[in-house]
């Protein structure tokens, strides 16, 4: 078991990596404050660990909400539930929420906390892979609009994080390629000797060696860690954590929520990035080749949707949270392991990678 931190002053919290946590009820407990529980989880994740998370509260006065499983159900409509059932149990500023699932799941968990009441307490238990390395880890929370995505939240911080790797067992190829996306993002923002190491073991990583996926669970939470505690509400370095993000985003907007998950998304977006990257003389051709050798080696997509012309694109990435005075900004790379802060980028330039990259 390692356990990291997130360094927040006196909002300083745990992030526990490990196997079998979800039976050590101290390691969550201790961040209770007060008897009033709530477990949010979904219909995937419930059958599978509600109850053992139950278990471990039963001095706890618990309620439990159930939402549908799935991206498109991350709406303010249905995070009403979650506030309906806070409200009809009484539940005090002093209670406890528990995320129980992947990003959907901790993103409305996390919001529903910093809105109730003005703010009650939260911890995270990431049951995806993604949701491990990135999601859970640095407070943001929030919901999609049909316009855009993650456009109304909240920055709100856990009281810990609990990612216990044994959970991933009963995660889907399809979710586990799509968190390694995040994975590798790490590596190219700044951590080039992490993305080297993925180079070298992306393939026990997708036979679920658990040596190698506990590494790359806590590479990856030690580079957002440090990047939180550095910039908390995203004015600064940890913007450079949305690389592949703007176009993802328009991706996942453009095609319905659900049709593309987060990482897959995210891949495209990435491959995309680069490409532009290597349009304006930063990357070589060899450094693009690489970095969508590795999307493919995750058996991830890397090119954009063909249903999404150049035109919707440019007008889905303008509604980007990173967007100033109606410019789009992007973070690219200068080299592999090197972001840039976001940067107005010259739209010739995105024109040529909108029009151009992957398209037939």
């Amino acid at each position: 078991m390692k356990t990291l931190h997130v360094e927040l002053g006196n909002r300083r919290y745990p992030i526990v990596i490990g196997s079998d946590l979800l039976s050590q009820p101290e390691l969550y407990t201790q961040h209770i404050k007060a008897k009033q529980v709530l477990v949010l989880s979904n219909t995937t994740v419930a059958p599978l660990y509600l109850d053992k998370v139950l278990t471990q509260l039963t001095s706890f006065d618990v309620q439990t909400v159930i939402l549908p499983d799935g991206e498109q159900y991350k709406t303010l409509d249905v995070l009403t539930q979650v506030f309906d059932k806070l409200l009809a149990s009484k539940f005090s500023r002093n209670a406890t929420l528990i995320a129980l699932g992947g990003g959907v799941i901790g993103d409305m968990g996390g919001f529903a906390a910093a809105c109730y009441q003005r703010g009650i307490h939260f911890i995270q238990i990431p049951t995806t892979l993604l949701a491990q390395v990135d999601s859970s880890v640095g407070g943001k929370t929030g919901v999609n609009h049909p316009l855009g995505k993650n456009m109304i939240g909240a920055f709100y911080q856990p009281q810990c994080v609990i990612a216990d790797a044994d959970v991933l067992d009963t995660l889907d190829d399809r979710q586990l390629a799509a968190g390694l996306a995040e994975v590798i993002k790490y590596g190219l923002i700044r951590d080039i000797d992490f993305f080297e190491w993925l180079e070298t073991n992306i393939a026990a990583l997708l036979n679920r060696d658990k040596t190698a996926l506990a590494y790359a669970i806590e590479r990856s939470c030690l580079n957002k860690a440090e990047i939180v505690a550095e910039d908390e509400t995203e004015t600064g370095v940890r913007a450079t954590l949305n690389l592949g993000h703007t176009f993802g985003h328009a991706i996942e907007t453009g095609m319905g929520y659900g049709t593309y998950l987060h990482g897959e998304a995210v891949a495209i977006g990435t491959c995309q990035a680069a490409d532009l990257s290597r349009r304006k003389g930063w990357l070589t051709d060899a450094d693009v080749t690489r970095i969508i050798a590795l999307f493919k080696q995750c058996h991830l997509p890397t090119e954009p949707p063909e249903q999404l012309s150049s035109e919707q694109f440019l007008d889905l990435m303008a509604v980007d949270k990173k967007n100033v005075n109606g410019h789009i900004r992007l973070i690219l790379l200068t080299k592999i392991g090197v972001a840039t802060l976001p940067i107005d980028v010259e739209k010739d330039l995105l024109l040529q990678t909108l029009s151009n990259y992957g398209r037939k």
